[in-house]
C-alpha cells in the first residue's frame, strides 16, 4: 500500500442514486414499536422500513404497492 493517496481529482461515484431519505427523531409508543419489531422478524424487512411503508400508505396519493417495495 502506499503511505499516501491523491484524490484531489476524485469524483463521486457515477450510478449511485442519491438518498431521498432523511434522518429523524420520532418518539413512538412502545406497543407501536413493538408491533413493528414483531412484524419486521416476520417478513424479513427491517423495522424503519415497515414503518415508513405504512406512513406512505396513509398519504393521499400513495399507492400501496409504491410503499411497500422500498
Amino acid at each position: 500500500m502506499k503511505s499516501e493517496y491523491d484524490f484531489s481529482n476524485a469524483t463521486p461515484a457515477a450510478g449511485r442514486p442519491a438518498k431521498r431519505k432523511t434522518r429523524i427523531t420520532i418518539y413512538l409508543d412502545d406497543e407501536v414499536l413493538q408491533q413493528f419489531r414483531s412484524l419486521s422478524e416476520q417478513s424479513g424487512k427491517g423495522y424503519q422500513t415497515l414503518i415508513n411503508a405504512a406512513l406512505r400508505m396513509r398519504l393521499p396519493q400513495a399507492r400501496p404497492e409504491t410503499a411497500l417495495a422500498e
